[in-house]
């Protein structure tokens, strides 16, 4: 009776031991989409933030326009010099689809104006150093003493309304992937403009 009684205890360990840790991933899992999520469809916060060169820049002025807004964490850095380049580089592709791009890190404008100029950037890199849009979209991550932007992107409609949020972004292939969204997501919306159209009677 004790060896089957000590075998059956013995069973029952794994089950207990690996129940949490599923639970866990399962919540995990949850949280990101609940926060992928949050954003969609909702209006994206009106800001006015300076670029690289002084200029000021508000949401309203792009409306009829995609924008892809992304946070980067620091100037200089080899992530975001990575991440900048790939835009950079598919630039004309997001003006030939009605698209700006817009960056945003915690950064003042002398620091973006060097970086910038280092990669000969054809977008606006604003300047959010006192955490006020960064702070709406939820993007601000403590280190310590110092914040920096987390690296997510947030892609809006010409309606101003968030339509896609990326927590997740690789540096290498973030850019093509939010470029592939704007064409699909363009081609749904003038599919379902045209279906919207009273047809003319023959």
């Amino acid at each position: 009776m004790n060896i089957r009684f000590s075998i059956s205890l013995f069973c029952c360990i794994p089950v207990l031991a690996f129940s949490p840790i599923s639970h866990s991933e399962k919540s995990l899992f949850s949280a990101a989409t609940s926060e992928q999520k949050q954003w969609v469809g909702k209006p994206a916060p009106a800001f006015k933030l300076q670029d690289q060169s002084g200029k000021w820049h508000e949401l309203k002025q792009y409306a009829g326009k995609w924008v892809v807004l992304y946070f980067y964490p620091k100037d200089n850095s080899p992530g975001c010099t990575q991440e900048a380049n790939q835009f950079k580089a598919l630039y004309p592709q997001f003006i030939k689809n009605n698209a700006v791009v817009l960056g945003v890190s915690l950064d003042d404008v002398a620091s973006h104006q060097k970086f910038s100029e280092k990669l000969a950037l054809p977008f606006p890199i604003l300047a959010d150093q006192n955490h006020q849009l960064a702070n709406q979209m939820g993007v601000v991550r403590n280190l310590g003493i110092a914040k920096i932007a987390k690296r997510e992107t947030f892609l809006i409609d010409p309606q101003g309304h968030i339509i896609y949020h990326y927590s997740s972004v690789d540096t290498q292939t973030h850019a093509n992937q939010v470029l592939a969204d704007v064409l699909k997501y363009s081609k749904s919306l003038g599919s379902k403009s045209l279906a919207s159209k009273p047809q003319s009677s023959k």
